[in-house]
């Protein structure tokens, strides 16, 4: 395919790179979804890409165990002077000289030959063996590929929720410090109007610093987090991403649906790595197996006192062709019982891996359970901390109101102001605890894909 003329001049390239690179920025400035972040990790994680690249490289092993069945062909040539050609001792009755010892040489000075080879497999265990274990093969990194994704997602997720929490928090430490910040203002009006004391100002101000540190930090945390979302998505982390300001929902879940743990990917890759042992037993009995294949030459010979090539019979070289064709047969006798040590040794990681199948279906229907668990206990303590957040905000409301009417002291004002602080990030916590599980549960259900669709 050849390139338009109108982009074949440095400049013009320079422009349409230019205006590519602007349009992916806009598109990262456009707040992204959940599913947003895991569809550009999918095709941009080096991950997710290094599984595909796997597929891709088991359809060129398939390829080569398959010319194992199929015929090669090689050319060959050679050229050969012969500087001293070697001389055999033969009686001298043959030149009839009776009783005598004559040297005779053998060949000419000058020898070229060139032909063609042929070989083919008829029948070899090992080769047909190994292309059911290729294809096999593809199959195990196709499946690791769906593995790939499934942990793309799940890192992605979290990562993303850790973010959404992170901006949470920020946001409530922002609310606060500029609730505290107008209750200083009062405080500071009072002060100049000699209604209150200098060391409720004082400690107004020592609060306010506080918080704003607190929300220094958040907003730190926010940024570290958004770095780490970028890093898991496969983005440049100097590209600017704004998430979409959305409702972190509570989803009721099936839990009372156990999953069949052999349907996740997991478990369908040992299932995989299985019939892969299986191969490896059968190639080494294949050892016991007889084999059978087909050779075939043809060459085209040229000998004489002068340089052969493009010399003819009156120039003193001669040329001719010879050719054959053979089967050669190869039946195993005896090995010295290395062959049986092989196929047991095949036979013992194969029984290994059949027991790490066992574990690891416990395993998974254990993370089902562990993930039920988990889930209704962050759901419990959500639960409470949502009406502790709604207590805490009651309380510091009538508070604030009792403090401007003269009926609370600072003190409690600012007690009150640090038990809905602390209410709300146990809260933020909780939530963030919950939506952790909930991507441990779907991932222990084996649905993770979900989240990008």
């Amino acid at each position: 395919m050849k390139m338009p003329s109108f982009l074949r001049t440095p400049t013009a390239l320079l422009l349409l790179l230019t205006g590519l690179g602007q349009q992916f920025v806009q598109a990262q400035n456009k707040p992204i979804s959940l599913k947003d972040a895991v569809t550009f990790a999918l095709a941009n994680k080096a991950d997710a890409q290094k599984a595909k690249l796997d597929i891709e490289n088991a359809g060129y092993e398939i390829q080569e165990v398959r010319a194992g069945a199929l015929p090669t062909v090689s050319a060959n040539g050679n050229l050969t002077y012969n500087a001293i050609i070697q001389q055999s001792a033969l009686p001298g009755d043959i030149v009839g000289a009776p009783g005598t010892v004559v040297l005779i040489p053998f060949g000419q000075e000058w020898l070229s030959t060139a032909g063609v080879s042929l070989s083919q497999n008829i029948f070899d265990m090992s080769v047909f063996t190994g292309l059911k274990a290729a294809k096999s093969t593809r199959q195990f990194y196709q499946i690791n590929a769906s593995l790939t994704e499934e942990q793309v997602i799940e890192r992605v997720a979290n990562a993303y929720y850790q973010v959404l929490v992170a901006q949470e928090k920020l946001a409530v430490s922002d609310s606060l410090y500029q609730s505290t910040a107008k209750v200083r203002d009062i405080i500071k009006g009072q002060f100049d109007n000699g209604l209150a004391k200098k060391i409720d100002l004082d400690r107004t101000m020592v609060n306010l610093y506080n918080l704003d540190t607190e929300r220094q930090q958040n907003r730190n945390n926010v940024a570290l987090q958004e770095t780490a979302l970028k890093f898991y998505m496969g983005m440049p982390v100097e590209t600017p991403i704004t998430l979409v300001k959305e409702h972190i929902e509570v989803k009721p879940l099936a839990l009372d649906e156990q999953p069949n743990s052999t349907n996740r990917f997991e478990y369908q890759l040992m299932t995989t790595q299985e019939q892969l042992y299986k191969y490896q037993k059968q190639s080494k009995v294949a050892a016991y197996y007889p084999t059978l294949s087909l050779n075939a030459y043809y060459n085209y010979q040229g000998t004489g006192q002068e340089f052969p090539w493009f010399s003819k019979p009156v120039d003193g070289t001669y040329w001719t062709d010879y050719a054959s064709i053979g089967l050669n047969l190869k039946v195993p006798i005896f090995s010295g019982l290395g062959n049986r040590a092989r196929v047991g040794k095949a036979d013992v990681e194969l029984r290994k891996h059949q027991q790490d199948m066992a574990d690891k279906k416990l395993s998974l229907d254990k993370e089902y359970f562990d993930a039920v668990t988990v889930i209704k206990n962050n759901l419990k303590t959500l639960e409470s901390q949502t009406e502790n957040v709604t207590l805490a905000r009651d309380v510091l409301d009538d508070t604030l109101n009792n403090y401007y009417n003269g009926l609370a002291t600072l003190t409690d004002l600012l007690d009150s102001e640090q038990a809905y602080t602390q209410a709300q990030n146990n809260y933020n916590t909780a939530l963030l605890n919950y939506k952790l599980a909930e991507v441990q549960f779907i991932k222990s259900k084996g649905q993770l894909k979900s989240l990008a669709q």
